[in-house]
C-alpha cells in the first residue's frame, strides 16, 4: 500500500507537554504510521486518490487514551452513585460481573463496549475484562475486530470481597490467566495485548500478586490495578497488609510496580508513596469522574506531577458515569478548581493539561509514547477528525473561532456527536 496523505489544520501536544497548533498540514501514512508532517505543503504534486482534504472547520486530533476502563461494568452506568465504593460493589457490581460466565452476554455487553468507546474518540483502551478467562477473550477478539488498540485484562481475584465471585485458588488464578496471555496472543494483532490485572489488593493474596509480577516480568507485559482510592479500601489494606506501612509499598514487595505498571486513583497517596511509584517508573491514572461519583475523593494532579509521577486519565466506567475522556477532561477540569477554591494560590489545570493528559500523557502513563500520543513522524496514526459544526452538535458556529478556542470548545462543550472520524493505527475505523 502507498502513501496516504491527510491535509488540514492538527492540534496536538509535543513531549514538553506543550500545545502545538498547525493551520495547514499534511500528514503522510504509509503502513499504518506517520511518514512525514509538512507544514504549509504545496499539494500540487499530491495525487487526488491518495490524499484527503478535511472539510471546512474540520482538525485533526490524536485519539483520546483511556487508561482505566471496566468493559464488564458498562451496563450498570449511571447505577449505585449514591453508595460508597465498597457497598457500591457488592451491591451492583460484582453480582453484574458474575453475570460474565454467559458468553453470550460477554459477545453482546462487549461488541457495544468496543464500538461505543471508538465513537466517543478512544482509539486506545486499558480495560478491566472479567475473571472469566473466556469472556475476557471475547473483549479482545471484540477490540481487533472494531480495529481498536487495547490491554485487556483477565481480572485476578482469589480472596473473596464476594462470596460467590471468587477464583477456586491461587493456581487456578495463574493457570487461567497464563490460558488467557495464550490466547490473545493466538488472535495475532498488534493492537491488542493482554495486561496483568489483580484487582487491587484486597481481593489478591501476596502470593498471587507476586505469582502475577513474576508472569509479567517473563512476558513483558503491562500491569494494571487499583490504589488508594477510597479511605476505607486503604485502612482495609492495612488491615490485611499490617507488616506493610502502605498501599504502595505491598504492590511494590509484590513486585507489581514497573515502567509499564497503571494504577487507577491515587487520591490519597502519600509523599513516600508517592517516591516509590516514581522510582519504578510506574503511573497513576486519574478518574475524576468515577472519584466524585462514588464520593471518594479529589485527587490532586498537581501534586501528582509535582513528584515527576506520570499521570493519564481513565473513565473508570462504570464507577464514571460516562465512557468519554472528554467528559474526563472536563471533570478533571472542575476537580481542580474546586482544589484551588480551597487552597490559596493553587494553580488549577487548564484545558491544555487535560488535552496532554488524554492524549500523549497517557500513552507516557501505558509506557505506548514510542507509538501514539501526538503526530510525530514514526508513530502509528491513530487521530480523530473534529467537526464542531457537525449535525445536531451543540456547539453551532454562529461566529469564527482560532484553532485554539475550537479546542477549549471542545474540551469544554463537545461530545461524540463532534467525532466525525476516527483513526487507528491508519486505519479508519468510524
Amino acid at each position: 500500500m502507498g502513501v496516504q496523505s491527510i491535509i488540514g489544520p492538527i492540534i496536538h501536544c509535543d513531549e514538553s507537554g506543550d500545545l502545538v497548533i498547525h493551520e495547514n498540514v499534511q500528514i503522510d501514512i504509509r503502513d499504518g504510521k506517520i511518514e512525514n508532517v509538512h507544514l504549509n505543503p504545496d499539494t500540487n504534486n499530491v495525487h487526488k486518490s491518495n490524499v484527503k482534504r478535511l472539510e471546512n472547520g474540520q482538525f485533526l486530533i490524536p485519539g483520546l487514551i483511556d487508561g482505566h476502563i471496566h468493559a464488564v461494568q458498562l451496563p450498570n452506568l449511571g447505577l449505585g452513585y449514591d453508595k460508597p465504593l465498597l457497598d457500591w460493589l457488592s451491591t451492583y457490581t460484582f453480582p453484574l460481573e458474575k453475570k460474565y460466565e454467559d458468553a453470550k452476554f460477554a459477545d453482546r455487553v462487549f461488541d457495544a463496549v468496543v464500538k461505543r468507546t471508538l465513537k466517543m474518540g478512544t482509539t486506545t483502551a486499558c480495560y478491566y475484562a472479567s475473571l472469566h478467562g473466556k469472556a475476557s477473550l471475547i473483549l479482545a477478539e471484540k477490540a481487533a475486530i472494531h480495529g481498536q488498540r487495547a490491554l485487556v485484562g483477565k481480572v485476578n481475584m482469589n480472596n473473596c470481597p464476594a462470596e460467590d465471585y471468587c477464583e477456586s485458588s491461587q493456581d487456578a488464578s495463574i493457570q487461567d490467566t497464563e490460558k488467557f496471555i495464550e490466547e490473545v496472543d493466538n488472535i495475532n494483532n498488534p493492537l491488542v495485548r493482554p495486561i496483568i490485572t489483580p484487582r487491587f489488593a484486597l481481593s489478591c493474596s501476596l502470593e498471587l500478586m507476586k505469582n502475577l509480577a513474576q508472569l509479567a516480568r517473563t512476558k513483558n507485559l503491562h500491569v494494571q490495578t487499583h490504589i488508594s482510592e477510597n479511605k476505607e479500601e486503604i485502612q482495609a489494606v492495612k488491615d490485611i497488609f499490617p507488616e506493610f506501612s502502605s498501599y504502595a509499598e505491598v504492590y511494590d514487595a509484590a513486585g507489581l510496580l514497573t515502567k509499564k505498571t497503571v494504577l487507577a486513583h491515587g487520591i490519597y497517596l502519600s509523599d513516600n508513596e508517592l517516591n516509590i511509584i516514581h522510582d519504578r517508573k510506574s503511573a497513576v491514572i486519574h478518574c475524576p469522574s468515577s472519584n466524585t461519583c462514588l464520593k471518594s475523593g479529589l485527587c490532586d494532579v498537581r501534586r501528582l506531577q509535582a513528584a515527576n509521577v506520570k499521570v493519564g486519565l481513565g473513565t473508570d466506567v462504570s464507577g464514571g458515569n460516562l465512557p468519554s475522556i472528554l467528559d474526563v477532561m472536563r471533570a478533571a477540569l472542575q476537580v481542580s478548581t474546586h482544589l484551588s477554591l480551597e487552597k490559596p494560590g493553587y494553580d488549577p489545570l487548564n484545558y491544555k493539561d487535560v488535552f496532554y493528559l488524554g492524549t500523549l500523557g497517557g500513552a507516557e502513563a501505558l509506557d505506548m509514547n514510542d507509538k501514539v500520543g501526538n503526530f510525530k513522524p514514526g508513530k502509528e496514526f491513530d487521530a480523530l477528525v473534529i467537526d464542531l459544526a457537525a449535525p445536531n452538535s451543540v456547539l453551532d458556529n454562529l461566529q469564527e473561532y482560532t484553532l485554539d478556542e475550537k479546542l477549549q470548545r471542545l474540551i469544554y462543550s463537545g461530545d461524540d456527536r463532534n467525532v466525525v472520524e476516527v483513526y487507528v493505527s491508519g486505519h479508519r475505523v468510524m
